[in-house]
Protein backbone atom coordinates (compact mmCIF):
# COMPACT_ATOMS: atom_id res chain seq x y z
CA UNK A 1 0.00 0.00 0.00
CA UNK A 2 1.20 3.28 -0.28
CA UNK A 3 3.14 5.20 2.62
CA UNK A 4 0.04 7.20 3.76
CA UNK A 5 -2.21 3.92 4.61
CA UNK A 6 0.25 2.06 5.74
CA UNK A 7 0.86 4.60 8.84
CA UNK A 8 -0.78 4.04 11.67
CA UNK A 9 -4.46 6.11 11.00
CA UNK A 10 -5.74 8.39 12.89
CA UNK A 11 -9.65 9.10 12.59
CA UNK A 12 -10.40 12.52 11.03
CA UNK A 13 -13.09 12.51 14.10
CA UNK A 14 -11.39 11.62 17.16
CA UNK A 15 -9.65 14.84 17.97
CA UNK A 16 -10.91 17.51 19.75
CA UNK A 17 -13.26 20.73 18.22
CA UNK A 18 -10.66 24.00 16.93
CA UNK A 19 -11.21 27.04 16.98
CA UNK A 20 -14.25 28.95 15.03
CA UNK A 21 -14.13 29.57 11.36
CA UNK A 22 -13.13 32.91 9.96
CA UNK A 23 -16.14 34.83 8.75
CA UNK A 24 -15.21 34.14 4.90
CA UNK A 25 -11.96 32.19 4.01
CA UNK A 26 -10.21 32.44 1.02
CA UNK A 27 -10.36 28.94 -1.34
CA UNK A 28 -7.83 28.06 -3.31
CA UNK A 29 -8.58 24.88 -5.21
CA UNK A 30 -5.94 23.15 -6.87
CA UNK A 31 -6.89 20.84 -9.55
CA UNK A 32 -4.61 18.90 -10.96
CA UNK A 33 -5.33 16.76 -14.50
CA UNK A 34 -4.90 12.83 -14.39
CA UNK A 35 -2.77 12.33 -11.00
CA UNK A 36 -2.90 9.00 -9.92
CA UNK A 37 -3.53 8.27 -5.86
CA UNK A 38 0.96 7.29 -5.91
CA UNK A 39 2.02 9.89 -8.42
CA UNK A 40 3.71 11.73 -4.55
CA UNK A 41 5.93 10.52 -2.21
CA UNK A 42 3.55 11.54 0.38
CA UNK A 43 1.14 9.14 -1.20
CA UNK A 44 3.96 6.52 -1.23
CA UNK A 45 5.65 7.39 -4.26
CA UNK A 46 9.64 6.34 -4.63
CA UNK A 47 10.43 7.69 -7.76
CA UNK A 48 8.50 11.14 -8.16
CA UNK A 49 9.33 13.64 -5.67
CA UNK A 50 6.55 16.44 -4.39
CA UNK A 51 8.42 18.23 -1.85
CA UNK A 52 5.67 20.87 -1.54
CA UNK A 53 2.60 19.29 -1.74
CA UNK A 54 4.48 16.87 0.90
CA UNK A 55 4.79 20.09 2.88
CA UNK A 56 1.02 21.24 2.42
CA UNK A 57 -0.01 17.47 3.24
CA UNK A 58 2.50 18.26 6.96
CA UNK A 59 0.63 21.50 7.74
CA UNK A 60 -3.09 19.79 6.83
CA UNK A 61 -5.15 17.29 6.70
CA UNK A 62 -4.32 13.80 4.26
CA UNK A 63 -7.07 11.85 2.60
CA UNK A 64 -6.61 8.37 2.11
CA UNK A 65 -9.98 6.96 0.55
CA UNK A 66 -10.56 10.49 -1.61
CA UNK A 67 -12.77 9.69 -5.07
CA UNK A 68 -13.38 11.68 -8.44
CA UNK A 69 -17.00 11.25 -8.99
CA UNK A 70 -16.15 9.69 -12.22
CA UNK A 71 -12.58 7.36 -14.03
CA UNK A 72 -12.30 10.64 -16.24
CA UNK A 73 -12.54 14.02 -16.42
CA UNK A 74 -15.46 16.17 -17.07
CA UNK A 75 -18.29 14.22 -14.91
CA UNK A 76 -15.70 14.88 -12.20
CA UNK A 77 -15.69 18.97 -12.85
CA UNK A 78 -19.17 18.95 -13.02
CA UNK A 79 -19.89 17.52 -9.49
CA UNK A 80 -17.26 19.80 -8.19
CA UNK A 81 -18.45 22.62 -9.17
CA UNK A 82 -22.53 21.83 -7.96
CA UNK A 83 -22.01 19.39 -5.65
CA UNK A 84 -24.09 16.70 -7.76
CA UNK A 85 -23.20 13.30 -8.81
CA UNK A 86 -22.59 13.08 -12.49
CA UNK A 87 -25.43 10.69 -13.06
CA UNK A 88 -27.37 13.24 -12.33
CA UNK A 89 -26.53 15.87 -14.23
CA UNK A 90 -26.43 13.60 -16.83
CA UNK A 91 -22.41 14.25 -17.58
CA UNK A 92 -21.10 10.88 -17.50
CA UNK A 93 -18.30 11.00 -19.89
CA UNK A 94 -15.66 13.38 -21.09
CA UNK A 95 -16.92 15.94 -22.95
CA UNK A 96 -17.54 15.35 -25.82
CA UNK A 97 -16.65 11.53 -25.38
CA UNK A 98 -15.93 8.24 -27.49
CA UNK A 99 -18.24 6.96 -29.75
CA UNK A 100 -18.94 2.74 -30.20
CA UNK A 101 -21.43 2.48 -32.49
CA UNK A 102 -21.48 -1.72 -32.41
CA UNK A 103 -20.87 -1.92 -28.92
CA UNK A 104 -22.77 -4.52 -27.34
CA UNK A 105 -25.00 -1.77 -25.08
CA UNK A 106 -26.12 1.58 -26.83
CA UNK A 107 -25.03 4.35 -24.55
CA UNK A 108 -27.44 7.15 -23.24
CA UNK A 109 -27.66 10.11 -25.01
CA UNK A 110 -25.94 12.09 -22.26
CA UNK A 111 -25.53 16.25 -21.59
CA UNK A 112 -22.15 17.05 -23.28
CA UNK A 113 -22.61 20.54 -20.90
CA UNK A 114 -22.87 21.91 -17.52
CA UNK A 115 -25.97 23.99 -17.98
CA UNK A 116 -26.55 27.25 -16.94
CA UNK A 117 -29.21 26.36 -14.67
CA UNK A 118 -26.86 25.01 -12.44
CA UNK A 119 -25.70 26.68 -9.89
CA UNK A 120 -21.73 26.19 -9.28
CA UNK A 121 -19.81 27.36 -6.31
CA UNK A 122 -18.58 30.22 -7.92
CA UNK A 123 -22.30 31.67 -7.99
CA UNK A 124 -23.04 30.51 -4.60
CA UNK A 125 -19.70 32.23 -3.09
CA UNK A 126 -20.57 35.61 -5.80
CA UNK A 127 -23.56 35.83 -2.95
CA UNK A 128 -21.17 36.19 -0.09
CA UNK A 129 -18.93 38.77 -1.44
CA UNK A 130 -16.44 36.43 -3.17
CA UNK A 131 -14.11 37.49 -6.03
CA UNK A 132 -13.41 34.56 -8.53
CA UNK A 133 -11.09 32.84 -10.97
CA UNK A 134 -10.82 30.02 -13.03
CA UNK A 135 -7.07 29.94 -14.11
CA UNK A 136 -6.43 26.53 -16.18
CA UNK A 137 -8.88 23.64 -17.67
CA UNK A 138 -12.86 23.98 -17.88
CA UNK A 139 -14.07 20.85 -20.18
CA UNK A 140 -17.36 21.50 -19.05
CA UNK A 141 -18.80 22.65 -22.11
CA UNK A 142 -18.92 25.43 -25.42
CA UNK A 143 -18.03 28.97 -25.65
CA UNK A 144 -21.53 30.59 -23.68
CA UNK A 145 -20.68 27.81 -21.13
CA UNK A 146 -17.02 28.97 -20.06
CA UNK A 147 -16.53 29.85 -16.81
CA UNK A 148 -17.47 33.69 -17.44
CA UNK A 149 -20.72 32.40 -18.11
CA UNK A 150 -20.95 30.24 -15.20
CA UNK A 151 -20.25 33.09 -12.03
CA UNK A 152 -16.40 33.58 -12.40
CA UNK A 153 -15.29 36.82 -12.65
CA UNK A 154 -11.91 36.16 -14.44
CA UNK A 155 -11.62 33.32 -16.95
CA UNK A 156 -8.08 32.74 -18.23
CA UNK A 157 -7.21 29.48 -19.96
CA UNK A 158 -10.70 27.84 -20.04
CA UNK A 159 -12.79 26.81 -22.37
CA UNK A 160 -14.04 23.87 -24.11
CA UNK A 161 -11.19 21.34 -24.83
CA UNK A 162 -9.63 19.23 -22.41
CA UNK A 163 -5.86 19.26 -23.00
CA UNK A 164 -3.01 21.44 -24.86
CA UNK A 165 -2.00 20.69 -27.71
CA UNK A 166 1.39 21.95 -26.60
CA UNK A 167 2.71 22.70 -23.22
CA UNK A 168 4.90 25.43 -24.66
CA UNK A 169 3.96 28.73 -26.25
CA UNK A 170 1.90 29.51 -28.53
CA UNK A 171 -0.03 26.21 -27.18
CA UNK A 172 -0.40 25.39 -30.82
CA UNK A 173 0.49 22.50 -32.27
CA UNK A 174 -1.09 21.25 -35.53
CA UNK A 175 0.22 17.53 -35.40
CA UNK A 176 -1.31 16.91 -31.56
CA UNK A 177 -2.74 13.67 -31.10
CA UNK A 178 -5.91 15.16 -31.18
CA UNK A 179 -5.94 18.23 -33.98
CA UNK A 180 -4.91 22.01 -32.98
CA UNK A 181 -6.80 22.99 -30.46
CA UNK A 182 -5.23 26.51 -29.52
CA UNK A 183 -5.82 27.66 -26.19
CA UNK A 184 -7.97 30.92 -27.19
CA UNK A 185 -7.64 32.92 -24.01
CA UNK A 186 -4.55 32.87 -22.51
CA UNK A 187 -3.33 36.42 -23.81
CA UNK A 188 0.22 37.62 -24.36
CA UNK A 189 3.00 34.87 -23.20
CA UNK A 190 6.83 34.46 -24.21
CA UNK A 191 8.10 31.79 -26.57
CA UNK A 192 8.57 28.90 -24.83
CA UNK A 193 7.30 29.41 -21.87
CA UNK A 194 5.86 26.35 -20.50
CA UNK A 195 2.35 26.46 -19.70
CA UNK A 196 2.45 25.08 -15.94
CA UNK A 197 4.26 27.61 -14.44
CA UNK A 198 2.66 30.35 -16.57
CA UNK A 199 -0.81 29.31 -15.00
CA UNK A 200 0.91 29.14 -11.96
CA UNK A 201 2.03 32.70 -12.36
CA UNK A 202 -1.49 33.72 -13.16
CA UNK A 203 -2.58 32.99 -9.59
CA UNK A 204 -0.07 34.49 -8.16
CA UNK A 205 -1.08 37.64 -9.48
CA UNK A 206 -4.81 37.22 -8.75
CA UNK A 207 -4.32 36.26 -5.19
CA UNK A 208 -1.94 39.24 -5.08
CA UNK A 209 -4.61 42.05 -6.94
CA UNK A 210 -7.35 40.36 -4.34
CA UNK A 211 -5.67 39.94 -0.64
CA UNK A 212 -7.90 42.54 1.09
CA UNK A 213 -11.03 40.78 -0.36
CA UNK A 214 -12.50 37.04 0.23
CA UNK A 215 -11.62 34.93 -3.04
CA UNK A 216 -12.15 31.56 -4.77
CA UNK A 217 -8.97 30.43 -6.98
CA UNK A 218 -9.83 27.68 -9.25
CA UNK A 219 -6.12 26.67 -10.30
CA UNK A 220 -6.93 24.18 -12.71
CA UNK A 221 -4.01 22.55 -14.39
CA UNK A 222 -3.97 21.06 -17.13
CA UNK A 223 -0.91 19.05 -16.07
CA UNK A 224 0.06 16.40 -16.01
CA UNK A 225 -2.50 15.23 -18.31
CA UNK A 226 -0.91 14.12 -22.03
CA UNK A 227 0.74 15.25 -24.30
CA UNK A 228 4.02 14.18 -21.97
CA UNK A 229 5.87 17.14 -21.96
CA UNK A 230 8.53 18.52 -19.51
CA UNK A 231 11.14 20.80 -19.49
CA UNK A 232 13.91 19.56 -20.87
CA UNK A 233 15.82 21.03 -17.50
CA UNK A 234 14.20 19.04 -15.34
CA UNK A 235 14.47 15.93 -17.11
CA UNK A 236 17.57 14.73 -16.90
CA UNK A 237 17.64 14.41 -13.18
CA UNK A 238 14.88 11.30 -13.15
CA UNK A 239 16.04 9.64 -16.27
CA UNK A 240 19.70 9.14 -14.14
CA UNK A 241 17.61 7.56 -10.91
CA UNK A 242 14.98 5.63 -13.51
CA UNK A 243 14.80 1.89 -13.15
CA UNK A 244 12.69 0.62 -15.77
CA UNK A 245 12.10 -2.49 -14.02
CA UNK A 246 10.00 -0.69 -11.23
CA UNK A 247 6.35 0.32 -11.28
CA UNK A 248 6.91 4.00 -11.82
CA UNK A 249 9.97 5.44 -14.04
CA UNK A 250 8.75 7.59 -15.97
CA UNK A 251 11.55 10.59 -16.47
CA UNK A 252 9.36 13.17 -18.66
CA UNK A 253 6.13 12.58 -15.99
CA UNK A 254 8.33 13.26 -12.89
CA UNK A 255 9.49 16.08 -14.42
CA UNK A 256 5.91 17.69 -15.04
CA UNK A 257 4.54 16.63 -11.39
CA UNK A 258 7.79 18.35 -10.02
CA UNK A 259 6.57 21.61 -12.06
CA UNK A 260 3.59 21.17 -10.54
CA UNK A 261 4.90 20.94 -6.98
CA UNK A 262 6.93 24.03 -7.54
CA UNK A 263 3.98 26.22 -8.40
CA UNK A 264 2.13 24.62 -5.19
CA UNK A 265 5.26 26.27 -3.24
CA UNK A 266 5.35 29.21 -5.25
CA UNK A 267 1.18 29.63 -3.71
CA UNK A 268 1.95 28.71 -0.50
CA UNK A 269 4.99 31.47 -0.69
CA UNK A 270 2.86 33.95 -1.80
CA UNK A 271 0.11 33.44 1.18
CA UNK A 272 2.83 33.51 3.63
CA UNK A 273 4.00 36.58 1.88
CA UNK A 274 0.74 38.15 2.24
CA UNK A 275 -0.14 36.92 5.64
CA UNK A 276 -3.11 35.87 4.48
CA UNK A 277 -2.28 32.00 5.18
CA UNK A 278 -3.97 31.77 7.84
CA UNK A 279 -7.23 32.95 6.54
CA UNK A 280 -7.04 30.50 3.23
CA UNK A 281 -8.31 26.75 2.63
CA UNK A 282 -5.87 25.19 -0.15
CA UNK A 283 -7.26 21.84 -1.19
CA UNK A 284 -5.33 19.87 -3.31
CA UNK A 285 -6.79 17.22 -5.75
CA UNK A 286 -6.97 15.20 -8.65
CA UNK A 287 -10.19 15.01 -11.34
CA UNK A 288 -9.34 10.70 -12.13
CA UNK A 289 -6.62 8.53 -11.48
CA UNK A 290 -3.81 8.35 -12.99
CA UNK A 291 -3.63 6.93 -16.67
CA UNK A 292 -1.76 4.12 -17.36
CA UNK A 293 -0.66 4.67 -20.59
CA UNK A 294 -1.60 3.91 -24.18
CA UNK A 295 -0.09 3.80 -27.68
CA UNK A 296 1.96 7.05 -28.05
CA UNK A 297 3.13 7.08 -24.18
CA UNK A 298 3.00 2.84 -22.99
CA UNK A 299 3.96 4.04 -19.60
CA UNK A 300 2.80 6.46 -17.82
CA UNK A 301 2.96 5.00 -14.49
CA UNK A 302 1.44 2.71 -12.10
CA UNK A 303 -1.31 3.11 -9.37
CA UNK A 304 -0.52 0.06 -7.89
CA UNK A 305 -1.41 -1.25 -5.08
CA UNK A 306 -4.63 -0.13 -6.79
CA UNK A 307 -5.81 -1.99 -9.53
CA UNK A 308 -6.37 -0.26 -12.96
CA UNK A 309 -6.34 3.76 -13.83
CA UNK A 310 -7.96 6.32 -15.63
CA UNK A 311 -10.88 5.23 -17.32
CA UNK A 312 -11.64 2.07 -15.53
CA UNK A 313 -14.12 1.09 -12.72
CA UNK A 314 -11.43 -0.09 -10.30
CA UNK A 315 -10.22 1.93 -7.52
CA UNK A 316 -6.87 2.97 -9.97
CA UNK A 317 -9.42 5.23 -11.72
CA UNK A 318 -11.57 6.55 -9.00
CA UNK A 319 -9.33 7.06 -5.97
CA UNK A 320 -7.30 10.01 -6.05
CA UNK A 321 -4.89 12.33 -3.73
CA UNK A 322 -6.56 15.06 -1.48
CA UNK A 323 -4.74 17.38 1.12
CA UNK A 324 -6.65 20.21 2.73
CA UNK A 325 -5.10 23.17 4.89
CA UNK A 326 -6.33 25.90 6.74
CA UNK A 327 -3.67 27.04 9.41
CA UNK A 328 -5.08 26.83 12.62
CA UNK A 329 -7.92 25.27 11.90
CA UNK A 330 -6.96 21.93 10.62
CA UNK A 331 -4.17 19.88 12.93
CA UNK A 332 -1.04 19.68 11.27
CA UNK A 333 -0.07 16.15 9.43
CA UNK A 334 -3.64 14.54 10.42
CA UNK A 335 -4.77 12.19 7.82
CA UNK A 336 -8.62 10.65 7.32
CA UNK A 337 -9.66 7.21 6.28
CA UNK A 338 -13.16 8.52 5.59
CA UNK A 339 -14.56 7.80 2.20
CA UNK A 340 -15.56 11.25 0.50
CA UNK A 341 -15.88 12.16 -3.14
CA UNK A 342 -15.92 15.29 -5.07
CA UNK A 343 -19.85 16.01 -4.91
CA UNK A 344 -18.52 17.40 -1.23
CA UNK A 345 -16.14 20.30 -2.11
CA UNK A 346 -19.37 22.53 -3.06
CA UNK A 347 -21.54 22.47 -0.05
CA UNK A 348 -17.88 22.37 2.48
CA UNK A 349 -16.85 25.85 0.89
CA UNK A 350 -20.71 27.24 0.87
CA UNK A 351 -20.97 26.09 4.98
CA UNK A 352 -17.29 27.52 5.34
CA UNK A 353 -18.26 30.88 3.28
CA UNK A 354 -21.29 31.12 5.51
CA UNK A 355 -23.22 31.30 2.47
CA UNK A 356 -27.33 30.70 3.51
CA UNK A 357 -29.01 31.12 -0.17
CA UNK A 358 -26.57 29.05 -2.29
CA UNK A 359 -29.07 26.97 -3.75
CA UNK A 360 -27.83 23.55 -3.02
CA UNK A 361 -30.71 21.04 -1.75
CA UNK A 362 -29.60 18.01 -3.04
CA UNK A 363 -28.32 15.02 -0.88
CA UNK A 364 -25.26 14.23 -3.24
CA UNK A 365 -22.41 16.15 -1.50
CA UNK A 366 -22.02 16.49 2.19
CA UNK A 367 -20.34 19.43 4.29
CA UNK A 368 -16.44 17.86 5.05
CA UNK A 369 -16.50 20.43 8.15
CA UNK A 370 -16.86 17.63 10.86
CA UNK A 371 -13.56 15.94 9.60
CA UNK A 372 -11.68 18.68 8.81
CA UNK A 373 -12.23 20.08 12.26
CA UNK A 374 -11.86 16.72 14.15
CA UNK A 375 -15.25 18.10 15.59
CA UNK A 376 -17.34 15.13 14.45
CA UNK A 377 -18.53 12.62 11.14
CA UNK A 378 -20.37 12.74 8.21
CA UNK A 379 -23.48 11.16 7.69
CA UNK A 380 -23.14 8.87 4.72
CA UNK A 381 -24.09 5.53 4.10
CA UNK A 382 -22.30 4.92 0.58
CA UNK A 383 -20.33 6.32 -2.23
CA UNK A 384 -21.54 5.61 -5.74
CA UNK A 385 -20.31 5.90 -9.52
CA UNK A 386 -22.15 5.62 -12.94
CA UNK A 387 -19.95 5.46 -15.47
CA UNK A 388 -22.38 3.87 -18.94
CA UNK A 389 -19.72 4.26 -21.60
CA UNK A 390 -17.16 2.64 -23.36
CA UNK A 391 -13.72 3.92 -23.20
CA UNK A 392 -10.78 2.26 -25.28
CA UNK A 393 -8.86 2.17 -22.19
CA UNK A 394 -10.88 1.79 -19.41
CA UNK A 395 -14.40 0.23 -18.47
CA UNK A 396 -17.60 -1.38 -20.40
CA UNK A 397 -20.63 0.59 -18.94
CA UNK A 398 -20.78 0.06 -15.27
CA UNK A 399 -22.48 1.40 -11.54
CA UNK A 400 -20.55 1.11 -8.48
CA UNK A 401 -21.37 1.60 -4.84
CA UNK A 402 -18.61 1.04 -2.26
CA UNK A 403 -19.99 1.16 1.24
CA UNK A 404 -17.82 0.96 4.14
CA UNK A 405 -15.38 -1.69 3.10
CA UNK A 406 -17.07 -3.58 0.54
CA UNK A 407 -17.53 -2.20 -3.05
CA UNK A 408 -19.76 -3.42 -5.69
CA UNK A 409 -19.24 -3.33 -9.36
CA UNK A 410 -22.78 -4.06 -11.70
CA UNK A 411 -21.88 -4.38 -15.29
CA UNK A 412 -24.40 -3.53 -18.13
CA UNK A 413 -22.78 -5.69 -20.54
CA UNK A 414 -23.61 -9.13 -18.91
CA UNK A 415 -25.62 -7.85 -15.89
CA UNK A 416 -22.45 -9.20 -13.72
CA UNK A 417 -21.40 -8.62 -10.82
CA UNK A 418 -17.97 -8.40 -8.70
CA UNK A 419 -17.58 -7.36 -5.27
CA UNK A 420 -14.49 -6.99 -2.98
CA UNK A 421 -13.40 -6.04 0.47
CA UNK A 422 -11.32 -2.87 0.13
CA UNK A 423 -9.71 -3.52 3.88
CA UNK A 424 -8.94 -7.27 2.93
CA UNK A 425 -7.66 -6.65 -0.98
CA UNK A 426 -7.08 -3.11 -1.75
CA UNK A 427 -5.91 -4.45 -5.38
CA UNK A 428 -9.49 -5.70 -5.85
CA UNK A 429 -8.07 -8.89 -6.74
CA UNK A 430 -10.62 -11.35 -5.14
CA UNK A 431 -13.67 -11.20 -6.45
CA UNK A 432 -16.25 -12.27 -3.41
CA UNK A 433 -19.23 -12.03 -5.14
CA UNK A 434 -20.19 -15.52 -5.51
CA UNK A 435 -18.92 -16.47 -2.46
CA UNK A 436 -20.98 -13.89 -0.30
CA UNK A 437 -23.83 -13.78 -2.52
CA UNK A 438 -26.10 -11.88 0.42
CA UNK A 439 -23.64 -9.18 0.71
CA UNK A 440 -23.71 -8.77 -3.16
CA UNK A 441 -27.09 -8.44 -3.23
CA UNK A 442 -27.59 -6.17 -0.96
CA UNK A 443 -25.25 -3.62 -2.53
CA UNK A 444 -27.12 -4.07 -5.72
CA UNK A 445 -30.30 -3.37 -4.10
CA UNK A 446 -28.81 -0.29 -2.16
CA UNK A 447 -26.89 0.73 -5.64
CA UNK A 448 -30.44 0.46 -8.32
CA UNK A 449 -31.80 2.47 -5.67
CA UNK A 450 -29.60 5.04 -5.69
CA UNK A 451 -29.31 5.03 -9.65
CA UNK A 452 -33.43 5.41 -9.37
CA UNK A 453 -33.02 8.02 -7.00
CA UNK A 454 -30.66 10.33 -9.21
CA UNK A 455 -32.12 9.47 -12.35
CA UNK A 456 -29.32 8.07 -13.72
CA UNK A 457 -29.20 7.21 -17.58
CA UNK A 458 -29.06 3.40 -17.97
CA UNK A 459 -27.43 1.73 -21.28
CA UNK A 460 -29.87 -0.30 -23.24
CA UNK A 461 -29.21 -3.44 -25.40
CA UNK A 462 -27.62 -2.26 -28.97
CA UNK A 463 -29.34 -3.49 -31.98
CA UNK A 464 -26.71 -2.57 -34.19
CA UNK A 465 -24.29 -4.86 -31.88
CA UNK A 466 -22.81 -8.16 -34.34
CA UNK A 467 -21.36 -9.94 -31.53
CA UNK A 468 -17.59 -10.07 -31.02
CA UNK A 469 -15.46 -8.11 -27.99
CA UNK A 470 -16.69 -4.54 -26.86
CA UNK A 471 -14.09 -1.98 -26.77
CA UNK A 472 -14.08 -1.48 -22.58
CA UNK A 473 -12.17 -5.12 -22.95
CA UNK A 474 -9.02 -3.77 -24.85
CA UNK A 475 -7.79 -2.31 -21.27
CA UNK A 476 -3.91 -2.14 -21.19
CA UNK A 477 -2.22 -4.00 -18.92
CA UNK A 478 -0.25 -2.32 -15.91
Amino acid sequence: MAAAAASPMLSCATGEQQSSAPEKPNFVFILIDDMGWRDLSSFGSSFFESPNIDRLASEGMLFTDAYAAAPICSPTRASLMTGKYPARLHITDWIKGFDFPKAKTKIPDWTKELGLDEITVAEALKSAGYTSANIGKWHLGDKGMWPEDQGFDINLAGYHAGLPPSYYHPYENPEAYFGNVAIPNLPGGKEGEYLTDRLTDEALKFIEDNKDNPFFLYLSHYAIHTPIQAKKSLVARFEAKADPTAEQHNADYAAMIESVDDGVGSIMEKLDALDIADNTVVIFFSDNGGLLGFDRWPHITSNKPLRGGKGTQYEGGVRVPMIVRWPGKIRPGSTCDTPVISNDFMPTMTELAGVTNSGYTVDDGLSLVPLLTESGTIDREAVYFHFPHYNPVGATPYSAVRKGDFKLILYYDDDSVELFNLADDIGEMNDLAASMPDKAAELRALLEEWLDHVDAQIPQPNPAYEGGESPGQWILAE
